[in-house]
């Protein structure tokens, strides 16, 4: 038997104890996981789809970027894109569009999930990134961010007094956390709104934002030695400016040097960010953190978490995973160990999708 043959056996009896554990009991109450489908990226490629909705296809990535798989699926396993990221190149995928470029990007091809191209960007002009739906480049130097309209035209620049760590979108705004301890949010015309320094940790810097769907919380994990996690919302009338103010903020002990793991979750009723030990779970309507301790370094984090449910995938060595389903406010359901070095975990509407290195696994939420 050869090692391929051993991994793959090794990831498919983690996929199967997980379907056991999870089809087996409630999740919650009148609500169960079952398996769909198995699929080897490797036997499936180059893959066929016959939708034509892009909104059911799935963006997904596994594997390092220097040996990437990466590519669009459906809710039955079939493929629209399912290709290896070519060597000395990087792949930006969201929902929509996704671009595939080298160091010193010539021109770029943006291109949808069916595989169709969407438009040319001239070489030269920095690096895609796709936020809320719209497209964006980053200047080479990673200290500008100019927006595109449809076409590949550059709608407006806007420049960052210091890189940016880390950014995230939605509901027009960019909320962005800069290595000088800054976070900073610009509006749909790229005209700064808002400028804050959290402040209170040893060194300055953000190591995780995101903003909620309508944009009036932001989450920010900012600072080392000690960590903090903050929580803003806004107050002010957008016609004479806005401002957001500081709602909670806690102390995470010494904290990461890179950045973390964190979203809005539960349509916006929850934040779930990383944190030493565990998952941080902050409820905004009760105003109360709570840390549930988990096994090893959280590698990816459900971003939608409806149904009362999260699930993350967690790493204890590299090739030791585990997926976690964690019932709300914060109790665990589910842990299935699988053998992996690379993970993906992917969420829609009620489907839950699991990559480890070559392969991907389906599941779904039903009530029962």
């Amino acid at each position: 038997m050869t090692d391929k043959q051993k991994q793959w056996i090794l990831i498919g009896a983690g996929v199967f104890v997980f379907y056991i554990f999870a089809a087996a009991q409630p999740v919650p109450v009148e609500t169960v996981l079952s398996h769909r489908w198995f699929k080897s990226l490797e036997s499936s490629y180059p893959g066929r789809n016959n939708t034509q909705d892009e909104k059911e296809l799935l963006p997904f990535f596994l594997g390092s970027r220097t040996a990437g798989h990466f590519g669009y699926v459906d809710k039955d396993g079939n493929f629209t894109v399912n290709q290896s990221l070519k060597a000395n190149r990087d792949v930006y995928l969201s929902p929509l569009n996704w671009a595939e470029h080298g160091p010193i990007p010539d021109s770029i091809e943006v291109r949808n999930p069916l595989n169709q191209p969407v438009v040319t960007i001239p070489g030269g002009s920095g690096y895609p990134m796709f936020l809320d739906n719209r497209m964006f480049l980053v200047s080479g130097a990673g200290t500008a961010l100019s927006a595109l309209d449809e076409t590949g035209n550059i709608l407006w620049t806007y420049d960052f007094a210091a890189l940016p760590t880390v950014i995230d979108g939605a509901n027009g705004l960019i909320l962005a956390g800069l290595l000088n301890g800054t976070v900073e949010v610009l509006n749909s015309e790229g005209q700064r709104i808002f400028s804050f320094e959290p402040g209170g940790s040893r060194i300055s810097v953000i190591y995780g934002c995101a903003v909620s769907q309508d944009g009036s919380r932001l989450a920010v994990i900012s600072g080392v030695d000690l960590q903090r996690f903050l929580l803003l919302e806004r107050y002010g009338d957008p016609a004479g400016g806005v401002e957001y103010k500081v709602i909670y903020h806690e102390f995470l002990e010494t904290g990461f040097r890179r950045p973390v793991h964190i979203e809005f979750v539960d349509n916006d009723s929850r934040i779930a960010f990383e944190r030493q030990g565990g998952l941080g779970l902050y409820d905004i309507r009760s105003r109360t953190s709570s840390m549930l301790p988990l096994k090893g370094q959280i590698k990816e984090l459900d971003d939608i978490g409806n149904d009362r449910l999260l699930f993350l995938i967690t790493a204890q060595g590299k090739l030791d995973k585990r997926l976690v389903a964690i019932r709300l406010p914060g109790t665990i359901i589910i842990e299935a160990p699988f053998k992996s070095e690379y993970t993906f975990l992917g969420r829609q509407d009620s489907r839950i999708y699991v990559g480890g290195n070559m392969t991907l696994a389906s599941f779904e939420l039903e009530k029962k």
